[in-house]
C-alpha cells in the first residue's frame, strides 16, 4: 500500500511539473526522460547506476544477461550515431533494459515476484527522474525569479569568516589537480551515492524484499523538497553575485579574494539562465545522507563516505557555489528529513515528532535570520556564528540521540554462573 501511494503521488508530482515547466516554455523531467529511450541521454552513467539499483531484485544469472543486453544495445546506438556524425554518447541501453523488466513483470509474472519486479524499476527510474526533476526544478527558478538574495546571504555569512572566500582561496592555491579530484567527487555524488544503496540492497533478490529504510529514499525526498526552497529563497552563489562567472550580472568581481562590504542588503536583479540554487546546499544535505548511511558498511565505505563528505563540502565552498550558511542549512535539512523518513518506516513516535518539529524550527529560524537579519549578523560576529554552529549542533545532537535509542548496541553476553561442585 505504501509502494502504490508513493508511486500515485509521484507520478502527480512529475505531471504537475510537467505542466508548470511547459508554461514557461522548457521540457518537463517527463519529456526529457522519454526522449532518452531514443535520442542522446544527457548522463549514461547516472542510467546505468538507475539500472544497477533495478537489478538489485534479479538474480545474478539475470543481471549477466541484463547488463550485455544494456551493452549491446548502446553498441547499436554508438555505431548508428557514428554513422550520421553524431557525438558519441551512451546510456540508451540502460533504460530500454529497465523498461524490460517492467514489461517482463507486467507479462510474464504475478503476485509477489511481479510486485518485486516492478519496485525495482521504480527505483531505477526514480532515481534518473529525480535528476531530471532537479534540473527542470532549477530551470523553473531561473525564469521565475528575476531577483536573487545573494546581498543577504553573503551579508550574513560575515557571522562565519566568509568560509567561501576562504576556501576558495585555498583551492585556487591547490593547482589543477586539487580542482579536478573536488570536480570529479562533486559531480559523480549521485554515483556513489547508487553505490551505498547497492551495498545496503546487496540481499534484495534473495530475501525477496526491500529493507524498511535505505539511501535512496532520503536522498529522492531531498531532491524533490529542496528546489521548493529554492522558490522561496532565491540565491545563485558567490561565484556568481560576486564573481567572474557573474559577467555584467554579479554585484561586483569581488570573490575570491575581498569580502563584501557590510552595508544594508537589498534583492538584485541576475540573468534568467543561472539557476538559483544555493539555499539551501543540496550537495550538501546528500552528502551528509552518504555519510550517514556509510557508517554501516565496510572500512572502505566509512572512510569514502567521510571522505565524500569533506570533499563536497570543500568543492562547494571552493568553487563558489555556495556560501556558508548555505551549508548549515543543508546538514538541518538532511537529519530531519532522515528522521522523518526513519519514522514513515519504524512508526512515528513522541521523539520522532520532536525531533522533526525541532529540525523544521531551526531550519526556518535559520532562513528567517538570513533574509531579516543579515546585518545584525555581520556587524556580531562573535555572538551570531556560535548561535549557527550551536543550533545545527542541536540538531545533529538529537539526530545521533534519536537513533542510537530506535538501535541499540547489544551488551555483552552474560557470563555463566559458577556451578557449585557435589560431594
Amino acid at each position: 500500500m505504501l509502494w502504490t501511494a508513493a508511486a500515485v503521488a509521484t507520478t502527480a508530482f512529475l505531471v504537475v511539473l510537467e505542466i508548470v515547466a511547459r508554461r514557461y516554455g522548457l521540457p518537463g523531467p517527463i519529456t526529457t526522460q522519454t526522449r532518452e529511450v531514443i535520442l542522446t541521454p544527457e548522463s549514461g552513467p547516472l542510467l546505468y547506476a538507475g539500472l544497477a539499483l533495478t537489478l538489485v531484485v534479479l538474480t545474478w544469472r539475470q543481471r549477466l544477461v541484463a547488463v550485455a543486453a544494456a551493452a549491446g544495445i548502446d553498441l547499436v546506438f554508438l555505431l548508428v550515431r557514428l554513422a550520421v556524425g553524431a557525438d558519441p554518447a551512451f546510456g540508451n541501453g540502460a533504460l530500454w533494459v529497465i523498461i524490460g523488466v517492467a514489461v517482463l513483470a507486467l507479462t510474464r509474472r504475478t503476485g509477489a515476484d511481479r510486485s518485486l519486479l516492478l519496485k525495482g524499476v521504480g527505483l531505477g527510474l526514480l532515481l534518473v527522474a529525480g535528476h531530471k526533476t532537479g534540473d527542470t526544478w532549477l530551470l523553473i527558478t531561473s525564469e521565475s525569479r528575476p531577483e536573487v538574495l545573494d546581498p543577504y546571504v553573503a551579508t550574513a555569512d560575515h557571522a562565519l569568516g566568509n568560509p567561501s572566500w576562504l576556501v576558495g582561496r585555498l583551492v585556487e592555491a591547490s593547482g589543477p589537480v586539487g580542482t579536478h579530484v573536488l570536480h570529479a567527487v562533486y559531480g559523480q555524488l549521485p554515483l556513489a551515492a547508487a553505490v551505498v544503496a547497492l551495498y545496503q540492497l546487496r540481499h534484495v533478490s534473495v530475501e525477496r524484499r526491500f529493507p524498511g529504510h535505505h539511501l535512496v529514499r532520503t536522498f529522492l525526498v531531498i531532491g524533490l523538497l529542496g528546489p521548493a526552497i529554492y522558490m522561496i529563497f532565491p540565491v545563485v552563489g558567490p561565484v556568481f553575485a560576486y564573481g567572474a562567472d557573474g559577467a555584467g550580472w554579479a554585484v561586483a568581481d569581488l570573490w575570491p579574494h575581498t569580502p563584501t562590504a557590510i552595508s544594508p542588503p537589498h534583492p538584485v536583479l541576475f540573468d534568467e539562465i543561472t539557476p538559483r540554487n544555493c539555499m539551501p546546499s543540496l550537495h550538501t544535505a546528500w552528502a551528509t545522507t552518504l555519510f550517514i548511511h556509510s557508517r554501516k558498511g565496510s572500512r572502505l565505505m566509512r572512510f569514502a563516505g567521510a571522505f565524500w563528505l569533506v570533499a563536497t563540502v570543500t568543492a562547494t565552498l571552493g568553487f563558489g557555489y555556495h556560501y556558508g550558511v548555505d551549508l548549515i542549512a543543508g546538514v538541518v535539512f538532511a537529519l530531519t528529513i532522515e528522521v522523518a523518513m526513519r519514522a514513515f518506516e519504524r512508526g512515528w513516535d513522541r521523539a520522532a515528532v520532536q525531533q522533526v518539529t525541532h529540525g523544521t524550527l531551526v531550519f526556518a529560524a535559520l532562513l528567517t535570520a538570513y533574509r531579516y537579519l543579515p546585518l545584525e549578523m555581520a556587524r556580531h560576529p562573535w555572538a551570531y556564528g556560535p548561535l549557527l554552529l550551536l543550533a545545527t549542533a542541536s540538531v545533529v545532537h538529537g539526530y545521533v540521540r534519536l537513533t542510537k535509542a530506535w538501535h541499540p548496541k547489544a551488551g555483552p553476553a552474560p557470563l555463566p554462573e559458577p556451578q557449585l561442585m557435589q560431594a
